[in-house]
């Protein structure tokens, strides 16, 4: 580890930081028992964070209290791992987890990659993300990509006429669905859909079409056209959804499908049967960050142990060495996240 008489590692839970957007609503308290404050529709819980503008604090064991901000500078990479050294040497956490509850329909937008957002945004790192469903109403789509015809001429003169909806490639969508979305990619996520988010750990979104309604202010919301058409990918052309591939090497009552991968993360869909072990090492190349999605189980690493309920999330140190991940009396699902 970088600091001196730093606790050991050991699976984090955190306290999320939660963003009342002008989409958000309530299904996070309705859907997953989350407390949410009473005068407050929530659309995103910052589950895992440390950037400037949500910073999560630690709910257990000797770091309890600490910003992860504030391990990740103590910690370096005996907390994200050799695969993060780039993260590490920009002083940024690699990854950002999220729950999205778009009760409203979000914005068509688009994120860049690191080299744009490094040079147009103060530093900031690009953003590719993914998706999975928690919860999907009867009906319920997102926009990925645009429609088989669109160039960036007609896309524009679409945006000044006020038609662009046949530019967007719509998909339906339901529980249990991921959606991989590459930095580039035009998307947006629809009304009726609660979501995990699992992206770089970046805040840069640049908001192409907002459906014409205003912000909490009454006013619209600020549109950036220009940056959006410099990095759009025009030839992401009507895609499809992804489908999952059987991981190796699953051992009694556990089975392993890679959801998403590219050059920052993996993520993986873990089911295991009740009671089932799992074990694995944290080895110092990278670390790991596994949810609950369904039922419950108990994660033990280091000096602690933790119990994850549906949905929640802990943060493995990437020097957190072996553990274990026991399911509970019923069959749980999982996602797990690790850097690329």
């Amino acid at each position: 580890m970088e600091g001196h008489d730093l606790p050991e590692p050991y699976p984090l839970l955190f306290e999320p930081v939660l963003k009342d957007y002008i989409w958000g609503g309530r299904n996070l308290s309705r859907r997953l028992g989350r407390s949410l404050p009473v005068d407050k529709e929530i659309a995103e819980s910052w589950e895992i964070a440390a950037h400037a503008n949500g910073d999560v604090r630690v709910a257990n064991g000797k770091l309890a209290g600490k910003l992860l901000s504030e391990i990740n500078r103590d910690y370096g990479r005996a907390l994200v791992g050799s695969r993060g050294a780039w993260a590490t040497d920009r002083r940024q956490f690699p990854l950002l987890i999220k729950l999205l509850d778009a009760n409203r329909r979000l914005s068509v937008q688009v994120h860049p990659d690191d080299a744009y957002a490094r040079a147009h945004e103060n530093n900031e790192l690009g953003k590719t993300e993914m998706w999975v469903v928690l919860h999907a109403e009867e009906g319920a789509s997102i926009i990925l990509g645009v429609n088989q015809h669109t160039t960036p001429a007609s896309f524009r003169q679409a945006l000044e006429e006020g038609r662009l909806e046949q530019h967007l490639h719509e998909i339906p969508v339901r529980t249990g669905d991921f959606v991989c979305v590459p930095s580039g990619s035009l998307h947006a996520i629809l009304d009726g859909l609660l979501i995990a988010e699992i992206q770089q750990s970046s805040d840069v979104t640049y908001r192409v079409y907002d459906w014409n309604r205003p912000g909490h202010d009454g006013k619209p919301r600020p549109l950036h056209i220009e940056k959006a058409l410099e990095v759009i990918n025009f030839d992401q052309r009507e895609p499809a959804l992804p489908a999952a591939r059987p991981l190796s090497g699953n051992i009694d009552g556990t089975k392993r499908w890679q959801l998403c991968r590219n050059r920052y993360f993996a993520v993986e869909r873990v089911e295991m049967a009740p009671g089932a072990i799992y074990y694995d090492v944290c080895d110092g190349d990278s670390l790991e960050i596994w949810g609950v999605v369904e039922g419950h189980a108990m994660i033990q690493g280091g000096s602690e142990e933790v119990k994850l309920e549906s949905v929640r999330f802990t943060l493995l140190p990437a020097r957190l060495g072996r553990y274990t991940i026991t399911a509970g009396e019923a069959a749980v699902q999982l996602l797990r996240a690790y850097l690329q």
